[in-house]
C-alpha cells in the first residue's frame, strides 16, 4: 500500500519583547520563541494523503530567532486484541483517558469504570483525563466526575477549553487584546482564569442580523484571536463576527479547540460536533485553524512538561481513531482503542481505515478480567 502524507504548516510571526524563559517552557516545546507576539498566519494544508501525517510549525522573529520544527507521525500496523492487561499496565506509568465514550456516554457512567480506575491507582499509575469537549472548564468537569461518583482531581483533567487558554499563554498573547469566542461557558471560564478579555460566547447566542440594504456589521478591531469550540447556540451573527475579526483584524489568530465530527450529547445517538462550527469559520475565511485539542500534540507536550512524564511511558486510551489514537501516536505513546464509544470493530478492521492502535478491547473494565493467565501462546 502506498504511504500517503498529510503536511500541515503554520507560521507564526514574532516580535521582540521582554520575557522570562522560566515562564515559557511550553513555548520551547513547540519550537516557539519566548518573545512571541500574537501575530500569526494560520496553518495551511500543503498536501493531503494519509498513512502518516506530519506537520511543521515555523516561527520567526529575526534571523537570530528563526526556527522550524518538523514532527513526522506514523501509524502502526494491524492492531491486536488486548489479551494481557497486566502486561500493558506494567509497561507504562501513566494512562491518559479520553472521557466521552471511554469513561461515560452523555451523562451515563460506563460499567466498571470506578473499579478500573481504583485498580490502576492501587498499582501506582498516574491517571490523566483529556477531553476535546470545550463546553466545560476543568473545575466544571471536576464536578461532573464527582456527580458520577469518581474521585478525580482538577489537576488530572485537561479539557480543550483549558488548552485554548494555555496556548494563548504559551505565545504571550497580549493581555490588552481581546478574544472572540464561538463556544460555550467552559472556554470563557478558562480565558478568565488566564486573565484574558473576551466577548461573544453564550451572550451572542440570541443576537440576529437585520440585513437591510447597505447594512454594515461593526466588529471590535481589538480582537486578536477567535477561539471556536462546540457551540449549541451557534448562529449567523457569531459566524459573521468571527469571520470579520479573522479577515479584517491584522494578525488575528484562528484557534479551534477541536475538529471532532460528532459528539455524544446523549447516549442515544451521535450529534454534530465542534468540527461543524470550525468548518463554518474555515469556509468563510479560507483559513486553516490552529487546533489545540486532540490529535494536535499541544496537550500531550503540555502534559509531559507539566508532570515530567516520558511519552514512551504513557498509554493513550480512547474510542476515536482520528483523535484519541492519532493523538497518542503523534505523541509517541502506546495506544489502546476501546469499542465502548464511537468506533466499532468493523470500522477498526475496515481496509479503508489507516489509523491502527497498538491494542483494542471492548471497554476499560476489561483491565479487571484480562490477566496474564488468559494469554495463550
Amino acid at each position: 500500500m502506498l504511504s500517503r502524507t498529510t503536511v500541515i504548516a503554520a507560521s507564526l510571526s514574532v516580535s521582540a519583547g521582554s520575557a522570562n524563559p522560566s515562564k515559557s517552557n511550553y513555548s520551547r516545546l513547540l519550537g516557539l520563541n519566548n518573545n512571541l507576539s500574537y501575530t500569526a498566519s494560520n496553518p495551511v494544508i500543503v498536501s493531503s494523503n494519509s498513512n502518516f501525517a506530519s506537520f511543521a510549525w515555523n516561527t520567526s522573529n529575526n534571523s537570530k530567532y528563526t526556527k522550524s520544527r518538523m514532527e513526522r507521525f506514523t501509524t502502526r500496523a494491524s492492531p491486536q486484541p488486548l489479551t494481557n492487561a497486566d502486561e500493558l499496565i506494567g509497561s507504562v506509568q501513566t494512562f491518559i483517558f479520553d472521557c466521552d465514550g471511554v469513561i461515560w456516554k452523555g451523562d451515563k457512567l460506563i460499567d466498571g469504570v470506578p473499579e478500573t480506575l481504583d485498580l490502576l491507582r492501587s498499582k501506582g499509575k498516574r491517571l490523566v483525563f483529556v477531553t476535546n469537549n470545550s463546553t466545560k472548564s476543568r473545575k466544571q468537569y471536576g464536578k461532573k466526575f464527582e456527580t458520577l461518583g469518581l474521585n478525580v482531581n482538577e489537576e488530572e483533567i485537561f479539557a480543550s477549553s483549558f488548552a485554548a487558554a494555555a496556548y494563548l499563554k504559551s505565545i504571550n498573547f497580549p493581555k490588552d487584546k481581546k478574544v472572540y469566542v464561538i463556544g460555550e461557558e467552559g472556554i470563557l471560564k478558562e480565558l478568565e482564569l488566564a486573565g484574558y478579555q473576551y466577548l461573544g460566547g453564550p451572550e451572542d447566542g440570541g443576537k440576529k442580523i437585520d440585513l437591510k440594504p447597505g447594512f454594515l456589521m461593526e466588529h471590535d478591531e481589538n480582537v486578536g484571536a477567535v477561539v471556536v469550540g462546540f457551540d449549541r447556540n451557534v448562529n449567523y451573527y457569531k459566524i459573521q463576527y468571527g469571520t470579520l475579526c479573522i479577515r479584517e483584524n491584522p494578525g488575528c489568530l484562528f484557534i479551534a479547540t477541536n475538529r471532532d465530527a460528532v459528539t455524544h450529547l446523549t447516549d442515544a445517538q451521535e450529534w454534530a460536533g465542534g468540527g461543524s462550527m470550525v468548518g463554518a469559520i474555515r469556509g468563510s475565511t479560507q483559513r486553516e485553524p490552529l487546533v489545540v485539542g486532540k490529535p494536535s500534540t499541544f496537550m500531550m507536550d503540555y502534559l509531559a512538561n507539566e508532570f515530567g512524564i516520558l511519552k514512551s511511558q504513557i498509554c493513550m486510551v480512547g474510542d476515536r481513531l482520528d483523535t484519541d489514537i492519532l493523538f497518542g501516536q503523534n505523541g509517541g505513546c502506546k495506544t489502546l482503542l476501546v469499542l465502548s464509544g464511537v468506533t466499532t470493530l468493523s470500522v477498526l478492521q475496515s481496509p479503508n481505515n489507516s489509523i491502527q492502535p497498538d491494542f483494542y478491547t471492548n471497554k476499560i473494565s476489561d483491565f479487571l478480567s484480562l490477566k496474564a493467565t488468559t494469554t495463550s501462546t
